[in-house]
Parts: C-alpha cells; structure tokens; sequence
C-alpha cells in the first residue's frame, strides 16, 4: 500500500510594497495602474504590489483616481522612511524636496524608480552614489520621452555596441508649435496659442519653448549613451521662440522642416574622444525619419557602429503615457527586490569630456539682406573664405534696391560659422542678417 502524501503548502509571497510621491496628472495615472492591473502585476513580478501611502502637498482635492482617504498622507519624509516600503515611486518633479525624499528613501533602504527628469540631469551623480552605497535600484526611464522606450535601450541593449550619435526629438510642446507652423503657415505666437488651447503648453511655457526640459533629457541621454556623466548645464540650449514663418517657409523651399532637436554626439576632441551635447532649432530633410514627426509625439533616432540605424517614436508626454513607463520601471525593481539583487547602475566610465558648442561641427542655412550692387555676393563669399567655411549653395532673391542671398554653408566648427555671421552684419552692403539656422541631417 502506497504512502499518502500531503498536498505541498507554498508559502504566500509577501508583496512589495510601493510608495508613491505625487498624485497629479502622472502619479493619478500611476495609481490607476497599480489597482486595475493588479493580478497582471502581481504574476509578472511575482508578488502582489501593493500601494501603502501616496504623498500630496493637500488633501481633500478632487483626483483623477480613487483612492481610500487613509492612504493619502502630507508628511512624505514620514513616507519614504517607513521600514516596511520597498520601493519608492517620484512624480513630483522639480530639484527640492523631491532630491532629500529620494536620498531617503535609499538610505532606509527602498529602491527608487523617478520620472524627475530635471533632478536627475542637474546631480544624477548623487543619486547614482546613494544607490549604489544602499545596493538599492535607481531607475528612471520615465524622465525622457514618456512611453517611448528609449533609456533601457541605451543602458543595456546596446552595452555591447558602440553608440555614436543620438538625435531626437523629446519635447512634444515645441514640436506641435513647429509642426504647426510649417503646416498651416502660422507664426510662432499663434501656434504657441493653439498649443496651449489643446492643453499641449503651459500657461507659462518657458521651460518647453526656450529648450531647458529638451536640454535635460539630452543630458540623460548623452550620459547613457557616452557613458559619461552630463549634465543640463553642458548642454549647449536654443529654444524655439526666435523661430519665424519666413524660416519655416525657408525650409520648405529647401525640401527641409524645421524641429527643436536634441542632439549628442561622440566627437573627435583636440585631445582624442569627446562628447558634444546640445539642443537647438534646425533644418532637417523631409526624407529624414525625424521629419515625419507630427503634432506632439517624440522620436529618438540612435546610431551605432554595429547596430546601424535605430529608431524610436511614440507618445512622450501625458499621463497614461508616462505612467506606463514608471510601470516597466517598477516591475523591473520589484522583481530584483523579490531577487534580493540590484540592476545596473550609473555607468560613467569613459569620462569623456564635453566640447563647448564652438568646437561642435555643424552647418548653417543664412539669410542676408543686402544692397541690389554688383560684387556684393563676392564680398559676402569672401567671408565666408576668410574663416574657412566652404558654401554648399547660395541662392539671391529680389531686384531692385535690395536683395535677399540664402546662403547654405559646408560642415564646420560652429566658432567659425558664428563669427562669418558676425563678420556679415559689419559689411557695409549688408542691410540685416534676417535669420541663421543650423542645418542637421545632411551630408557636406
């Protein structure tokens, strides 16, 4: 007669429980997620994720989520310290507190996953350290390009290759504006206004339109692609606002659109290797992937020495958007949690060091008003000569008293092309140098 034996009792898995800094418009999202995908997040990880505290600056406002009252709490010090918090979840944005809350969030032990894109672009590098002295994740694909899946990418699916330029756009504001512009032939104030209508812009769109949140993500992306620590301030910054309907019709004429692009670079440096990292309006061919951009959604084109030619586009702003990526973040750190290991953390190994804009190679598309006079397109090539920029194509419109010459030049250092520009307004034939726009993703 067989043996009987007792059916196997498996022990309950405790979960991992998820504290979450914000509930606005990402955070409202997060926690949605969290409580209608449940089961779907409990097998994926392997253990229920359970939300024990949500810290607001008030309580008692109507959100976009339901919530029992008990959770919601003003004291987020409190919070992030709790022994029994696994993880931390960061939509708060901005520099302070978010800075202090996550410090401590690792110091007692809780991993991190953020979407502060500008915390990190500013002093990643204390972040970076404080989770690696707790042996706590860090994670943050959330702080560039929403849902688009871009960072992991960097961080680990090209570890093996060599990457060599990233150029993207991350802000999806100033691509509406632009898009607009060079759609229905707007200026810049009025596509501004229809942008903030839709709910695209801000009431105050300084940090969209002037480049600081583009600046930021580019300062993300160069430290994961170079592996080199970057920071927002080496960012060479141009926003969009000096952007006229004459430079969008420009473009145009040239087969060209024009985008804010958010541009790094593995450079040759006077002393071997560099990086170069900058954002700025530019020119850009129709048939470049880049151009086929519309309305508010981002891409980031990546190049590399084995891999070639990589493209990623999506939604990369909003609510649903942005929380799906905290969401991939969490799962990842919830599963290394129940793993008892960490991922990978700050890579800066190579410390390359960053070129300042004048030494990055570029080209520009410049328009000069003039006197209508013989010899003044020789006068004007000779300036271009005098520094060492070879012209592409010039092209002269209008007759008369005045004369329009639209000057493309070849590849060289910004300095240089800067200082053609300047030499030009100090001509005396010259009336105004009306526009001077860099141009991208063209050979010469």
């Amino acid at each position: 007669m067989s043996a009987v034996t007792s059916p196997q009792i498996v022990p309950a898995v405790p979960p991992v429980r998820v504290a979450l800094l914000g509930c606005g418009v990402v955070g409202s999202q997060v926690a949605r997620l969290l409580s209608e995908q449940a089961d779907d997040l409990a097998a994926r990880v392997g253990a229920p994720v359970e939300l024990v505290g949500v810290a607001v600056r008030r309580l008692g406002l109507k959100r976009d989520v339901d919530l029992p009252a008990e959770l919601f709490t003003t004291d987020a010090e409190a919070l992030v310290s709790r022994d029994d918090v696994d993880v931390v979840v960061e939509v708060v944005g901005g520099i302070e507190p978010a800075r202090s809350l996550i410090l401590s969030a690792l110091r007692h032990g809780a991993s991190v996953v953020s979407a502060n894109k500008a915390l990190l672009a500013e002093d990643g590098a204390t972040l970076f350290a404080a989770a690696e002295a707790a042996g706590r994740d860090l994670y943050y694909e959330a702080a560039v390009a929403g849902a688009i899946p871009i960072l992991r990418p960097l961080r680990e699916s090209l570890a093996g290759d060599q990457v060599t330029r990233v150029i993207g756009i991350v802000n999806g504001t100033t691509n509406f504006i632009l898009d607009r512009m060079d759609t229905s032939g707007t200026g810049f104030t009025e596509a501004l206004e229809e942008a903030q209508q839709l709910g695209y812009a801000e009431a105050d769109p300084t940090a969209d339109v002037e480049g600081f949140d583009a600046a930021a993500k580019a300062a993300i992306l160069a430290s994961l692609a170079f592996h080199t620590r970057v920071t927002a301030a080496d960012v060479h910054r141009e926003g969009i606002a000096e952007v006229s309907a004459a430079d969008v019709a420009s473009a145009r004429e040239m087969g060209c659109v024009v985008k804010l692009l958010a541009i790094c670079a593995l450079e040759h440096g006077p002393d071997g290797p560099a990086v170069s990292a900058r954002v700025h309006p530019a020119m850009i061919p129709r048939s470049h992937p880049l151009a086929s951009v519309r309305e508010a959604y981002n891409a980031v084109f990546v190049e590399s020495r084995a891999a070639g030619q990589l493209m990623f586009y999506g939604p990369g702003a909003g609510g649903a958007p942005t929380a799906s990526a905290v969401l991939g973040d969490l799962v990842t750190v919830a599963r290394n949690r129940l793993a008892e290991v960490s991922g990978a953390g700050e890579s800066a190994y190579a410390g390359l060091p960053v070129l300042p804009m004048g030494a990055t190679q570029t080209r520009y598309h410049v328009q000069v008003d003039v006197d209508d006079k013989p010899g003044v397109l020789a006068s004007v090539a000779h300036a271009f000569a005098e520094r060492n920029v070879s012209i592409q194509t010039v092209r002269q419109e209008g007759r008369g008293d005045d004369a329009q010459l639209v000057v493309v030049s070849h590849t060289a250092s910004d300095a240089d092309l800067a200082a053609t520009v300047e030499s030009l307004r100090s001509m005396p034939n010259v009336r105004d140098v009306s526009s001077v726009m860099r141009v991208e993703g063209v050979d010469g």
